[in-house]
């Protein structure tokens, strides 16, 4: 007996010794990525884009103008939510609208994001460690950091600090977090999706409502000066789902030619695409442990009319139901964001910001040996730094992502929940 618990401790151990090499090995990345963005803001030219047009919505609104038809920068009028002037007005308090300060707050942002990344492929567990070296691997993303100053960097790295949350099975927090991240750019939204399904499979309808509460009443706190003044245009401008962009900047549909690419058809197209792989993914993918998609939505409804014949008793209700394991909650959000870049009406260079980080996970969950694993990879970064986009680098970039959608399809699922106890022996 005493030797059989000997060998259990010596395989405790073993195990234990695997993950403090794999985190000290994530920490070394994290280093020598900050030596490597010390080297881009110090040597590499900047290059001018948004930033000028940011700091004159921003000095608009620091003059006090609160309507949104009005606060213009000099590639057009802002169509951002209020969120971003809020952050855009912070950094032109710490830089006074500077550049070079501007991209050491951006370098400093950069290493933050990506520290908060790393957490979330250790807690997963999914990438070998070699293979988290690749986080750190873009020449695009370092340039949408440290040389452009994009939004997205800011709305992403909220975004991932939701995550996080989430995987802590802090719900409440992870909405008000998200709420922020789309405040500042409405892309966050890809992840709304994915967010509901896994709020109704781990929590009651009283924590869902609740959640959903908190990050609606940050919307509203956030846009209130506007909406009290002009509401209207805010909401039209700062939401604006409709928006046509510029044929020549498309870097996933340059082949389409440009009259069918600025069409609504072509864009209804794309939508109803969209919906219909994201259902196909919800309902034989993410929810068939419980029967289907419509087979949870029933089992929830019935439940939440059952429980909530009263105010009285819908307040007394537990807001969480289940803890769902960490590598279903990625997986889900990871690959519900991919749906929606993949049948993206046009991508544009930052943004490959909303799905870089989320690459080498999506590819190791697909059945793919490593070698096409890695060529998948290469290629996509490929593809982001042909400039201008081509007819051929846009097929490229579509024909890998579709690749890369059907390797997850797929693939062998992993189980969604995982019992209290054992999610309290681990958090131990």
């Amino acid at each position: 007996m005493r030797g059989v618990r000997s060998i259990g401790e010596r395989a405790s151990k073993a195990q234990s010794g695997y993950k403090i090499p794999k985190a000290l090995f994530a920490s070394l990345f994290l280093v020598l990525d900050a030596v490597l963005v010390t080297f881009i803001i110090s040597y590499v030219p900047y290059t001018k884009i948004d930033w000028d047009a940011y700091i004159s919505q921003v000095d608009g609104f620091l003059a006090g103008e609160r309507d949104y038809t009005k606060l213009k920068g000099d590639t057009g009028p802002l169509v951002y939510p209020a969120g971003f002037l809020y952050v855009y007005s912070l950094i032109k308090f710490i830089t006074g609208g500077q550049v070079f300060p501007a991209q050491i707050l951006f370098g400093i942002l950069y290493i933050v994001n990506l520290g908060i990344i790393l957490v979330i492929y250790l807690k997963t567990e999914v990438l070998p460690w070699w293979a988290l070296g690749l986080l750190c691997l873009s020449r695009r993303i370092h340039s949408i950091f440290m040389l452009r100053l994009f939004n997205d960097c800011f709305a992403m790295t909220l975004l991932h600090a939701s995550l996080v949350l989430l995987l802590y099975q802090k719900w409440h927090l992870a909405l008000i977090i998200f709420s922020g991240a789309v405040s500042i750019k409405m892309n966050v939204l890809l992840y709304a999706p994915p967010l509901f399904l896994l709020m109704l499979k781990g929590m009651s309808i009283k924590g869902v409502f609740l959640a959903l509460l908190g990050a609606a009443l940050l919307q509203i706190l956030l846009g209130l000066p506007f909406l009290l003044s002009y509401p209207v245009a805010y909401i039209s401008r700062a939401f604006n789902l409709g928006r046509v962009f510029i044929h020549f900047w498309s870097v996933n549909f340059k082949f389409v030619p440009e009259s069918v690419f600025i069409s609504k058809e072509f864009a209804s197209a794309l939508l109803v695409l969209h919906l219909t792989v994201l259902l196909m993914f919800a309902h034989f993918r993410w929810s068939k442990h419980e029967g289907g998609l419509f087979q949870l939505l029933n089992s929830r409804l019935s439940d939440a009319l059952s429980k909530s014949l009263s105010i009285k008793k819908f307040l007394t209700l537990e807001s969480r139901l289940i803890v769902l394991s960490k590598e279903h909650i990625i997986t889900v959000m990871f690959v519900g964001n991919f749906i929606g870049v993949v049948f993206a009406r046009s991508l544009h260079y930052q943004f490959y910001s909303w799905y870089f980080y989320s690459l080498p996970f999506l590819l190791w969950k697909t059945p793919f040996p490593t070698p096409v694993r890695l060529l998948l990879f290469a290629g996509v970064e490929l593809c982001w730094n042909i400039y201008p986009s081509t007819f051929y680098s846009s097929i490229l970039l579509l024909c890998i992502h579709l690749s890369i959608l059907w390797g997850l399809w797929i693939s062998p699922g992993e189980h969604p929940y995982i019992d209290k106890k054992t999610s309290q022996e681990r958090e131990g």
